[in-house]
């Protein structure tokens, strides 16, 4: 299968994550140097939104998300990219990162991005749906939050980000109750 050609830019992590993508897809990217990010890297995260586009792709990790928000706070409006936790896992070691992930988890990840900004037409998710889901507290909401983030492609997040991130890429409440649904049926098949 021949790689496919990303026309945004990729905004990751490190060298090591560039090299991961040049094996799975044709595209730039712009490396942040870990999650010290500095002014100089915004300013050019910034001026490629402009001309291309940005992907951002980050580790599912804090500091992934981390950068993740300090350049959506710079230069809001970016598109992002989601691999899961279990897909970031090395095959021997420690470590958790894009560039354990395979050729076919990036590919997916790249070209089924989301953007930021909400959605003018339908209702976002109200908070008491959100906390009445089971997501926030009790037995078993960790486990459902990273389903349903993988479900919505808006990655990981803890009970105070669900909220945020929903928001953040315009969840309708439709899309939420569908993307629950899977979850919870998933959940009685286990």
């Amino acid at each position: 299968m021949e790689k496919p050609i990303i026309q945004e830019i990729i905004v990751v992590e490190g060298r090591d994550d560039t090299t991961a993508l040049n094996r799975a897809v044709i595209a730039d990217t712009i490396e942040t140097g870990g999650s010290a990010i500095n002014q100089k890297i915004l300013e050019e995260i910034k001026h490629a939104k402009e001309k291309r586009g940005v992907i951002i792709f980050t580790d599912p990790d804090f500091p992934g998300e981390k950068i993740r928000k300090t350049i959506e706070a710079y230069v809001p409006g970016c598109k992002h990219a989601f691999i899961e936790r279990k897909d970031a896992l090395p095959k021997s070691g420690r470590g958790l990162g894009v560039e354990h992930a395979s050729v076919e988890v990036i590919q997916n990840a790249l070209l089924s991005y989301q953007t930021s900004g909400e959605t003018a037409n339908e209702t976002l998710v109200p908070r008491e749906k959100i906390i009445a889901s089971g997501l926030l507290f009790g037995a078993g909401a960790k486990l459902r939050r990273e389903k349903l983030g993988d479900f919505l492609r808006i990655g990981y997040t803890n009970g105070k980000q669900l909220e945020a991130r929903l928001k953040m890429f315009g969840i309708t409440e439709t899309e939420f109750d569908e993307a629950l649904q899977a979850v919870l049926q998933e959940e009685k098949n286990e």
